[in-house]
């Protein structure tokens, strides 16, 4: 199964990761992150301005807890000296669900962070506080 999971959409936690767990499926979610300083929450890039409104919308009421997980992430990659995306890496390969991660490396450091990552325990405390802002998000379906 390829889908779509990460520190700030974890839908497919609840249905498809134990069905693909009970049924023997692998899971290469992308693990693209996108949550460096001041990262914009905006989804979206080529679409209409009446798309554009309707997806913030969508997205209004999960947009301070995506805030605050990123925040999260940066304060536990400072703490560790550690770039964020092997923060973000370490959560989701810590999950039993997932086989590997499609990490879409268009860069040298991509491939050394996911390398690193593999080697990031993080504390149930840091897990705890990067999943405690988590709401889940409406799946309004795929668009063209």
């Amino acid at each position: 199964m390829q889908n779509f999971v990460n520190l700030i959409y974890r839908e497919e936690e609840r249905e498809m990761l134990p069905l693909c767990k009970s049924e023997g499926i692998g899971v290469i979610p992308g693990a693209r992150w996108r949550g460096p300083a001041g990262a914009s929450l905006e989804r979206g890039g080529d679409e209409s301005l009446r798309e554009g409104l309707v997806r913030a919308r969508i997205y209004a009421n999960v947009a301070e807890g995506d805030r605050q997980i990123i925040d999260e992430v940066g304060e536990i990659a400072s703490r560790r000296n550690i770039p964020r995306a092997q923060v973000a890496l370490a959560w989701l390969l810590r999950k039993p669900e997932i086989t590997a991660p499609i990490i879409g490396a268009t860069k040298p450091q991509h491939l050394q962070d996911a390398a690193a990552a593999l080697d990031v325990q993080l504390t149930e405390d840091e897990v705890k506080a990067l999943e405690a802002p988590y709401a889940p998000h409406p799946v309004a379906g795929i668009s063209w």
